[in-house]
Order: C-alpha cells, then structure tokens, then sequence
C-alpha cells in the first residue's frame, strides 16, 4: 500500500487577504527609504504606469489582478509597448519622470518592484522576468531568472 496525498489536486488554494494601496505604499516607503508614504506614492505612481507599458498576455493580466485596485487601475491602464525596453532605457525613461539621477531612480525602481514582486509571488515574477528583456531581475530584487532547483 503507498501513501498518498491528503489534498486532492482539485482543491482550490486558499487566497490570502488582498494587499491595500497603503500596504503596498507602506512596503515602498520602508524598502525605499523614503520619509513619508506621500514619497512612495509619488515614486510608484510612475513605476506602474510603465510597467504597465512593459508587460503583455497572461502575466499581465494575472498581475493585475494580484495588485491593489488602485495600483492594478495605474497598470492595466497602460496601453503595452510593441516591445518592451530594455531594463536600462526603462530606468533612463523614469528618470525623465522624475526628472532625477540615474541611480536615484533605478532605487526608487527597485522598491517598488521589489514590494509588486512580493505581491505577486515567485511563480508570476518568473513568468514576467521571461517575458521581459535580460536585465530586470535585479529591479525586482532577484539575482537570476531561475529558481534554483538544486541537485
């Protein structure tokens, strides 16, 4: 006789409570450094609006529907470029945006990528890091593509 799994592949996977638009402003301003949360909205206002620009298909449209009403309404907005930009012109078209210095904007970019990317969740940041030119891991605060599988 063999063991087999208590939970039937049918069965659906409890959904966790959805992240608000504070929450998610929150995380920013903590991994952003930023003095108030009026700075973290004013840094992911623009990030998800040309993320918006970046991604198409399924990976769009699941993460939509991940982010806060707010956020997803600022990226599904957006209608998708024929190409995406690379993830050095992404951070080089923000920085127009925010009228700031490369790095300060590539930091900016990273904190709010980084808490969308926690929202998300690691199966749907790989589908969108394949989806997307080489370069992006980092700005989702990733070092790779691929998950590790080991041996």
């Amino acid at each position: 006789m063999t063991l087999q799994s208590v939970t039937p592949a049918a069965t659906p996977v409890p959904k966790t409570r959805p992240v608000s638009f504070a929450e998610l402003l929150e995380q920013v301003r903590y991994d952003g450094a930023f003095p108030t949360r009026e700075r973290a909205e004013a840094a992911a206002r623009p990030v998800l609006v040309a993320l918006g620009q970046q991604l198409v298909g399924d990976e769009r449209v699941d993460l939509a529907g991940c982010l806060p009403t707010e956020a997803a309404s600022l990226f599904a907005a957006q209608i998708p470029a024929v190409a995406p930009l690379s993830a050095a012109d992404f951070v080089h078209v923000l920085a127009r945006e925010f009228d700031g210095s490369l790095a300060t904007t590539r930091w900016n970019v990273e904190a709010v990528l980084g808490a969308v990317a926690r929202i998300a969740g690691g199966e749907l940041v790989t589908r969108i890091l394949h989806q997307l030119p080489s370069g992006y891991a980092l700005l989702f605060g990733r070092t790779c593509t691929r998950e590790w599988t080991g041996p």
